[in-house]
């Protein structure tokens, strides 16, 4: 997934059960990856800067930048 021009990107991502999905900030300014129900919650990450997840059950997972509250995007899991 990359966050690029305030966009998380895809919008919406569909993986198996098990998958590790990870975020790179390639904005010039910091950004956060924060589930919407609590299920996971990054640091601000700078620059090229990552945050990862495994998804261990299936669900669909909205998030949005704490930064940028008009970022979203979802993970569905299945």
């Amino acid at each position: 997934m990359k966050i690029d021009n305030f966009v998380f990107g895809p919008q919406t991502l569909t993986v198996p059960v098990g998958t590790t999905v990870t975020w790179t900030n390639h904005d010039d300014i910091p950004h956060t990856v924060v589930s919407t129900e609590g299920v996971f919650k990054s640091k601000v990450r700078d620059t090229d800067e990552k945050f990862s997840y495994t998804f261990t059950k299936p669900g669909t997972y909205p998030y949005y930048c704490s930064v940028h509250p008009k970022m979203t995007g979802t993970v569905v899991v299945k």
